[in-house]
């Protein structure tokens, strides 16, 4: 049966789809990044998630900061255009953080592996780095009709995928356009999903390159304006670079860090 997306606050999405102990991905690419959603994952103190990310920049540096996180499954992390995530650095090298690290390729597979419904994924990848040696999530596999040696990566088993986009309809189709990573396959490969959105209109309009999510692969949707700041959300608003480079200095100390945390639980 085909039902609608439920529409309710971020505040009451989060508390009935993200459990402690999850496996959760907050997905977005140089835009429409689920700020907002991870800053509420944070104000509920979720604890022992698994967080993937292809890219995580700075509100993982935030989740794990604030002691969400267990354990880490990604492909690139930083704060792009400044520097390091010293909050993520910090965890893993005084807080034992476990991380899992595979390349681009590799993640973007194991998302596209989840959504198809399918084990795992094959891949001309990983040959002659090091990665093989250190990930167990990394395996040799031979094609059977070739004979050529691939690599195999297994399909992400995710709880909850998060992402932002710019627009829903109110029986929750969810539209978003512009630079798009992964987050229609973290969607469709997710048991449960949450897609904050810029507004709620009545009608979807088609756009060149739109990403349509129908409701029935949606559970929740949550208006949040701003909700990707300080990323951008393409014609909504720009990026703040300025909010980029401040953060590099919150995050390099403990004490401006607690501050920090003090203040978005305010």
């Amino acid at each position: 049966m085909r039902t609608n997306a439920e529409i309710t606050s971020l505040q009451q999405a989060v508390a009935d789809l993200i459990h402690d102990g999850d496996t959760i991905a907050l997905e977005g690419f140089t835009h429409l990044i689920p700020v907002a959603a991870g800053h509420e994952i944070i104000r509920q103190q979720k604890r022992d998630l698994t967080l993937v990310r292809m890219t995580p920049d700075i509100v993982y540096d935030q989740l794990i900061g604030a002691g969400c996180a267990r354990k880490l499954i990604f492909s690139w992390g930083g704060n792009p255009g400044v520097g390091s995530l010293h909050r993520f650095r910090a965890a893993v090298q005084r807080d034992g953080l476990e991380i899992e690290e595979h390349s681009h390729a590799g993640m973007a597979n194991r998302y596209v592996a989840s959504a198809s419904g399918l084990p795992f994924a094959v891949l001309r990848g990983y040959n002659g780095t090091s990665l093989p040696e250190h990930t167990a999530t990394i395996k040799p596999i031979t094609c059977p009709f070739t004979g050529e040696v691939l690599t195999a990566v297994p399909a992400l088993d995710l709880d909850v995928a998060v992402i932002h986009a710019q627009q829903a309809d109110r029986d929750g189709n969810v539209l978003l356009w512009g630079l798009t990573g992964i987050q229609k396959e973290a969607v469709l490969g997710a048991k449960r999903s949450l897609v904050t959105v810029e507004e709620v209109v009545e009608e979807l309009q088609p756009r060149p390159g739109g990403v349509v999510l129908p409701r029935w692969v949606v559970t929740r949707v949550a208006e949040v304006p701003g909700g990707a700041k300080p990323s951008y959300a393409q014609d909504y608003y720009d990026r703040d670079n300025e909010a980029y480079r401040a953060w590099d200095a919150v995050s390099r100390d403990d004490a401006k860090f607690s501050e920090w945390l003090d203040g978005l639980h305010a």
